[in-house]
């Protein structure tokens, strides 16, 4: 059993996200004109075929552009493709339990192929909500086609809305993650010295988990010589994390702030020189391992999303209510990477949509007093959902889920009361059952993932140890070395983390992990004093430092 489940800790308000605007902004200009178009058409009631579409504008605003291009061109498609499968059922079947059994497995699909690639927020959550709604809507084989190319149609907008920003600012998520590496890597060398070990600790993780997604952005970034001016940026962050004593947080802190504007990259007189990237060579030529690898480990959390999806749809028909996919969405929205996480989660989400038809009896009188007001009032929601989610997960709840109730409301006006009684029921049947079936759907392979991660950190160590031992590395192997061993160190503390939050499982090597965490970057400390042999000729360095 894990540390008692948090409760007050899920529902604290956290910082903003520095570019919480762009998904408000962006799912707006995706949204309004389908919207608007269906409205003087006289033809709300396809609004949920164009909604389908314009929802992926929510998708990949951290990305570089290169990477985004392809990674929205996948999620329109991925959301088609659950569209398709659920209106074809739909046109098939009227069988309840047939339905809840296919959106149950669909959501699962979707949950294990976002985590797999990781997709990053919102995640599988809108796709299933999509595919969800869409298979209890009255639902003909010849109007299918129809209904899907009206999803692509506003898929293609969407695409063109997440790709827009990049037309005047073509480097704005490589410079924002570069200046999120800096700002890391300046806190961990600000907390250095105070004598909180565990402090100490939990910041250089931190700096080290969002140094290494810098790493990732500029890999998935387009060459050139921005690309290459903040690669040496990011360096210098890693060498921040190594040598926090013999650093100047404000240089670093500088240098982010000048990164958040559209001026020119700084260029330190004393970054490291290409010869130090050559690594980076390396690191793009390596194929990336299959994506079946990566489905593997995610096993158990689909079969918990399934069964938990399938008997929160099941209960919910049980008790009468006309909408089970409102308890198949809660619950497919609960399942995060361990049962205390999904604990939260399901906190999280009941306080939302609790005090969200609050805010949806309040907006029921100007919702309806004509369908352009609906209009109006959805897209306002739709803003202020993006805008409150990156705070807390309940915050943004609060306009999802009058939103939820008025998006049904676009086809025929309903009873409010009705509405609400039955999204309170399926709120709390999805939670209950969903966290239910976390806890009886057992994890075991988090321990074996975190035996996987501790052996993967402890042979990166041994191989940049042999390389700082060598008089001559090849040219970019230290450099390679250095962040292979970064990387497997974060993803070592993440999978401790995850592991940690399961139930019913054996004891974990805690000691280990401690150990291996410890001597990594004691080795990723000695590398960048002999990488810095090439910047300050006079540093010294032993090579007895990594054998410590």
């Amino acid at each position: 059993m894990s540390s008692p489940l948090p409760l007050a800790a899920a529902l604290r308000l956290g910082r903003p996200s520095d570019i919480w605007f762009k998904p408000a902004l962006s799912v707006v200009a995706a949204v309004a004109p389908p919207n608007l178009i269906l409205l003087a058409l006289g033809r709300l009631d396809l609004a949920m075929y164009t909604m389908a579409g314009s929802l992926c504008a929510l998708y990949a605003h951290h990305r570089p552009y290169a990477a985004r291009a392809r990674v929205l061109a996948w999620v329109v498609l991925g959301m088609t493709g659950g569209l398709a499968v659920a209106l074809l059922a739909a046109s098939l079947t009227t069988s309840a339990v047939v339905l809840v059994a296919v959106g149950a497995l669909l959501a699962a699909a979707q949950k294990a192929l976002c985590d797999a690639t990781r997709l990053g927020p919102p995640a599988h959550v809108v796709l299933t909500f999509i595919s969800s709604a869409s298979l209890f809507a009255p639902q003909t084989l010849g109007q299918v086609p129809g209904h899907l190319g009206l999803a692509l149609a506003t898929g293609a907008w969407a695409w063109l809305i997440g790709m827009a920003p990049g037309l005047a600012r073509p480097h704005g998520p490589e410079r924002r993650a570069t200046a999120h590496a800096l700002n890391a890597a300046a806190a961990h060398v600000a907390a250095n010295g105070t004598g909180d070990a565990d402090g100490h600790a939990r910041t250089r993780a931190a700096a080290a988990a969002v140094v290494h997604a810098a790493w990732q952005t500029l890999l998935s970034a387009r060459a050139g010589e921005t690309r290459r001016a903040l690669e040496r940026l990011v360096v210098r962050a890693e060498i921040a994390l190594a040598a926090p004593a013999d650093t100047d947080p404000t240089r670093w802190r500088d240098w982010a702030r000048e990164l958040r504007g559209t001026g020119p990259v700084p260029h330190p007189d004393d970054l490291v020189d290409d010869d130090e990237l050559l690594g980076l060579d390396v690191e793009l030529a390596t194929a990336r391992p299959p994506l079946w690898r990566s489905l593997g480990p995610l096993a158990p959390i689909a079969v918990r999303t399934a069964v938990g999806c399938a008997l929160a749809g099941y209960v919910s028909l049980a008790l009468g209510v006309g909408r089970p996919y409102w308890a198949l969405v809660t619950a497919a929205s609960l399942y995060q990477a361990n049962v205390t996480l999904t604990w939260s989660r399901g906190v999280q989400r009941v306080v939302g949509n609790l005090v969200g038809v609050l805010a949806f009896a309040a907006l029921v009188p100007l919702a309806h007093l004509t369908q352009a007001a609906l209009v109006l009032v959805c897209l306002a929601l739709n803003f202020g959902a993006e805008a409150l989610i990156s705070r807390n997960y309940w915050l943004g709840s609060v306009c999802v889920t009058p939103m939820a109730l008025l998006v049904t409301e676009f086809a025929q006006v309903q009873d409010p009361g009705r509405l609400i009684t039955e999204r309170l029921v399926d709120t709390l049947v999805g939670a209950v059952v969903g966290f239910g079936a976390a806890v009886a759907v057992t994890n075991r392979r988090a321990g074996d993932r975190l035996g996987a991660a501790l052996t993967a950190a402890e042979r990166s160590r041994e191989h940049t140890a042999r390389l700082l031992a060598a008089p001559h590395p090849a040219p970019g192997a230290l450099d390679s070395a250095r962040r292979g061993l970064a990387a497997a160190l974060v993803d070592l503390r993440a999978t401790a983390d995850a592991a940690s939050g399961e139930w019913w499982q054996r004891a974990l090597p805690e000691e280990r992990v401690v150990t291996a965490e410890q001597s990594g970057h004691r080795t990723l400390a000695a590398t960048v004093r002999r990488q810095g042999l090439l910047l300050d000729r006079d540093v010294n360095v032993r090579a007895e430092d990594v054998r410590r």
